[in-house]
């Protein structure tokens, strides 16, 4: 290319004027390549989107357990997250008190807790004929609950031993409700129901301390026991919790009863006191003229 410029022109200077101009002609060509090529890569790819070879050769080698952090670029494994929280769902929960767990589910409960007195005998009856009321008369919204304090008592009748439900106090029941006129009333005429507890037209609801008195969750009973077994093993001196009375329904002090077996049978006994775990009782029988105690157990004994 100098050489062609070089025969177009015999002056050496206007020669290499000539080839400058050429050479920068040549230059401006190469940068319109350079920026066509640019325009063409843009066209193909969105925006900002760029392609990093390196950055998908990692991302193709994640495996399907593997996560990949959008914010920090960091590969997790996804199967490591599960066990972590697997492991968090087996540790084992606080121990709750269940009296303060018993306390806390009274107080989320709607309305006051009153004492109603009934009939005796007639509790079960009363909380009955009160539900049917509560539903007839469209009062669920001011009567939620009605309750009669039961527990668990050992009974022995007929010779045999089982657990029975018994009244914890008789003629009593408790009710939660929104006092009101109207409410009073549907309670108060209930049939067998003799009044509220306290004053008659303005009963005083119960304080939450009085309604676990009554309520009395068994499982009082059992924590009790729990802390009893607890300090005698770690070597401390403490009274054993009191074990529940055994009833038994066949017999009662001073109940006139015939002997059936031994050596006093055919003859009546007057019952002086009942040893129901042993099931034994210990009787005064007449004999010549005399009275005189004896024991006997329940097989050998009969009411008359």
């Amino acid at each position: 290319m100098e050489q062609h410029v070089s025969e177009q022109y015999d002056d050496p200077a206007q020669a290499d004027e000539a080839l400058a101009e050429a050479a920068h002609d040549v230059a401006d060509v190469e940068d319109a390549e350079d920026t066509a090529a640019e325009l063409e890569a843009e066209e193909t790819y969105d925006g900002d989107e760029t392609v990093d070879v390196d950055g998908a050769d990692e991302i193709a080698a994640i495996d399907d357990d593997q996560t990949v952090d959008e914010m920090t670029g960091e590969i997790t494994d996804a199967t490591t997250d599960a066990t972590t929280d697997e492991d968090e769902a087996d540790e084992p929960a606080e121990d709750v008190d269940p009296l303060e767990a018993f306390r806390r589910e009274l107080w989320s409960k709607p309305g006051d807790w009153f004492v109603v007195h009934t009939y005796s005998g007639m509790e079960n009856r009363v909380k009955q004929n009160l539900e049917n009321r509560v539903h007839s008369l469209n009062m669920e919204d001011y009567i939620y609950e009605v309750v009669v304090p039961e527990e668990d008592v050992a009974q022995i009748k007929n010779g045999q031993r089982k657990m029975v439900k018994q009244r914890r106090y008789a003629s009593y029941l408790l009710v939660r409700m929104e006092l009101t006129d109207e409410s009073w009333a549907a309670v108060r005429h209930t049939p067998s129901v003799t009044g509220f507890v306290g004053h008659s037209h303005q009963p005083v609801p119960l304080t939450i301390d009085e309604v676990i008195h009554w309520l009395k969750p068994a499982f009082e009973e059992a924590a009790a026991e729990a802390e009893a077994a607890a300090a005698t093993t770690g070597g401390g001196a403490v009274a054993a919790p009191a074990k529940k009375p055994i009833e038994v329904a066949d017999f009662g002090i001073n109940d006139s009863v015939l002997i059936v077996d031994g050596a006093f049978a055919t003859l009546h006994a007057t019952i002086t006191e009942i040893n129901a775990e042993a099931q034994r009782v210990k009787a005064l029988v007449e004999i010549f003229g005399r009275e005189t105690p004896v024991e006997l157990s329940f097989s050998q004994i009969q009411r008359v």
